[in-house]
């Protein structure tokens, strides 16, 4: 018998954010959900760790939430509202969570957890900046070699930018807290948007979700569309990336992806490319790999996942 795998979802909810979040709890035999910590990315702190409590409503799970860092290591923070709406979950209007924000903060509870369970048994599954998880490491770094992976949403290479045209917006935030990630040495698989955007949303899967009747079914539906009409815009393609749940499908089908074992390094310095993640794809340095950059996913499989989970909850 398998043993669920123990994560911890690090996030800045985000209706892409949110259909992760609820992919992982209509989860329970592959993926064992610890904590939420919640970080400000796509709105602020106070936006982002209420709608971390209003998914985990939703789904009918228990699931405590933590709130973290309310800005960058260094930087001021941005956000992406003109994506995402002025609530980060804008599309359809949901009740005010009654759940209770824990009262730690994010940071301890991430050096509590990651020192009190078995070294290797916990996952960290960032799904927005990285500004918790870098501010871990550096306040405790004897946690580093107990994580057993970490899986995460961000950066780009030949997909190239998008909230910069060198950089994805996850890692553009916090480029700091995303190099002291990438160098701490812990096995990392990065969605990039070179993979999230081959996960594009079909008005048929749209109208499934809606059509499934539930409350998730019709927040899911309603969130899709809305961001569906800024992408759609922007890239012209078909439908929206789903990006952050790309994280959590390869949790509990890691043949859908397939990527390259390859060194990843964060631009911190130049003004032109700051936030870039520099994919030696081709493997034309002598750098030593410390990632497993996905590449490509089977779209319809992704969906499938997606359509048979979201059906539970």
């Amino acid at each position: 018998m398998k043993h669920p795998r123990k994560i911890i979802i690090d996030t800045d909810p985000g209706q892409d954010d949110a259909v992760a979040i609820l992919l992982a709890l209509a989860s329970p035999d592959e993926i064992e959900v610890l904590a939420l910590t919640a970080v400000a990315g796509n709105v602020p702190l106070p936006l982002t760790q209420r709608n971390a409590r209003t998914i985990v409503e939703l789904s009918g799970r228990d699931v405590p939430v933590f709130a973290g860092c309310d800005a960058p290591l260094k930087r001021k923070l941005v956000t992406a509202e003109h994506v995402h709406g002025k609530t980060g979950l804008d599309g359809i209007p949901l009740p005010d969570p009654v759940l209770a924000l824990q009262d730690t903060h994010a940071v301890d509870f991430l050096i509590e957890s990651l020192r009190h369970n078995a070294p290797g048994s916990v996952t960290l599954c960032p799904l927005g900046p990285l500004t918790n998880i870098a501010t871990a490491f550096d306040r405790a770094p004897d946690i580093i070699p107990r994580v057993a992976e970490i899986v995460l949403m961000g950066g780009a290479y030949f997909e190239v930018g998008n909230i910069t045209p060198a950089a994805e917006f996850n890692i553009y935030v916090d480029p700091e807290a995303a190099e002291i990630v990438f160098k701490s040495g812990v096995p990392l698989v990065v969605m990039p948007l070179d993979v999230t955007h081959k996960a594009l949303t079909s008005r048929a899967w749209v109208e499934e979700m809606r059509g499934l009747g539930t409350p998730v079914g019709r927040a899911v539906a309603s969130w899709t569309d809305f961001f569906e009409r800024f992408d759609t815009a922007k890239y012209g393609s078909e439908g929206a990336p789903l990006h952050d749940p790309c994280v959590i499908a390869y949790l509990i089908e890691p043949g859908l992806f397939s990527g390259r074992h390859v060194n990843v390094e964060i631009e911190t310095v130049s003004d032109l490319t700051l936030g870039m993640t520099v994919a030696d794809w081709w493997r034309v340095t002598k750098r030593a790999p410390n990632a497993l950059f996905i590449g490509s996913v089977d779209r319809d499989g992704f969906y499938r996942l997606l359509s048979e989970r979201l059906a539970r909850l």
